[in-house]
């Protein structure tokens, strides 16, 4: 999913001399021709994806690993309406509505690359790691945890008037613990704490604060569609003295279309809003649009989304105005299976 679970920095210091046609071209031509081999890559409902099978065989020597739910028995199981097939095997379409919910039973990798183009004509580019691990808690609740680790690739910041410097490194990691039900028809339910570490190894880079505050996931999934919402809210509760106490918010909606052989198409953007900002400078509200699809590297099934969004809202100084954005979501194996409490 898009998303993403930690606030862009507003970049209220921060330019650059990226070069924006390098970056758009190049993002662009590799999505679309990831894209555009996978039909030969049997990403079809015809053939439909093995996920237990297929994550044993590609990182497994034991066959034991098993990617299926820990309630799942020889019957059918239900995830937020997500059903199997009569066969037992997810369909790449079925894949992709399971990736598409925040609290789904599946292990995966979120590997999201974002090109942000400021207003001052500079480019911000980042890499957050997102990780989600669901755990059976008992057979009626799951736990999802959700890192995000973003990797700064470029963060400029002006040195001196129309001079611009460029900054990397790690950012502020932030961490989500959903609990969920782990039976709910077609209601996607989900509230738990989140927060935010300062591991930033650079001043631009991150925030310097340890932030806390809540998150909820509300959304209803059926097999056409997703619709729902997603927001979490920090506050700071310590860290550097010489830096600002922090009060954000992210707010994620979800409004996906699920079409045959694994194909999707929704909202794209997260809604960001820096409540110690001037009130012309709080909001940063994105209009965008995502395409994705599964897809099977040998073994292996692949979401891989291209989204472009644009900002009619955002901050005055520094703020984000495009953004294009690739995502690429490996299934990963369930390692720990069954629940924890009986």
């Amino acid at each position: 999913m898009i998303a993403a679970a930690l606030i862009e920095y507003r970049q209220k210091d921060y330019g650059g001399n990226v070069k924006r046609a390098h970056i758009v071209l190049g993002t662009t031509i590799l999505a679309l021709g990831i894209l555009s081999v996978a039909p030969a890559i049997h990403a079809s409902e015809a053939a439909e994806v093995d996920a237990s099978e297929a994550i044993n065989q590609a990182f497994a020597p034991d066959a034991s690993v098993s990617l299926r739910s820990h309630w799942q028995s020889s019957e059918n199981f239900s995830l937020g309406a997500v059903t199997q097939s009569p066969t037992g095997e997810p369909s790449a379409s079925e894949l992709n509505r399971q990736l598409s919910n925040p609290v789904s039973s599946l292990w995966s990798i979120s590997n999201q690359f974002n090109n942000f183009e400021l207003n001052n004509g500079q480019w911000n580019n980042n890499w957050n790691f997102q990780p989600v691990l669901p755990v059976g808690l008992t057979k009626d609740w799951n736990l999802i945890t959700r890192p995000v680790m973003p990797f700064y690739n470029i963060v400029p910041h002006e040195t001196s008037p129309g001079e611009f410097a460029r900054d990397a490194g790690l950012g502020d990691l932030a961490l989500l613990e959903l609990l969920s039900p782990a039976h709910s028809g077609n209601w996607v339910l989900g509230a738990g704490p989140t927060a935010i570490f300062p591991t930033a190894t650079s001043g631009f880079t991150g925030q310097g604060k340890w932030q806390l505050g809540p998150s909820v996931v509300v959304g209803y999934l059926t097999k056409q569609f997703f619709i729902g919402v997603f927001p979490q809210q920090w506050w700071s509760i310590g860290g550097e003295h010489g830096r600002p106490d922090t009060n954000q918010m992210n707010l994620q909606p979800i409004a996906t279309l699920f079409f045959g052989e694994g194909w999707s198409i929704g909202y794209s953007g997260n809604i960001l809003a820096d409540w110690t900002a001037p009130s012309e400078d709080v909001w940063t509200i994105p209009v965008g649009l995502g395409l994705g699809k599964v897809v099977k590297f040998g073994r292996l099934p692949v979401k891989i989304q291209l989204a472009v969004q644009y900002m009619p809202v955002h901050p005055r100084i520094s703020g984000q105005e495009w953004n294009v954005q690739l995502q690429i979501t490996p299934v990963l194996p369930k390692l720990i299976k069954g629940v924890l409490f009986q």
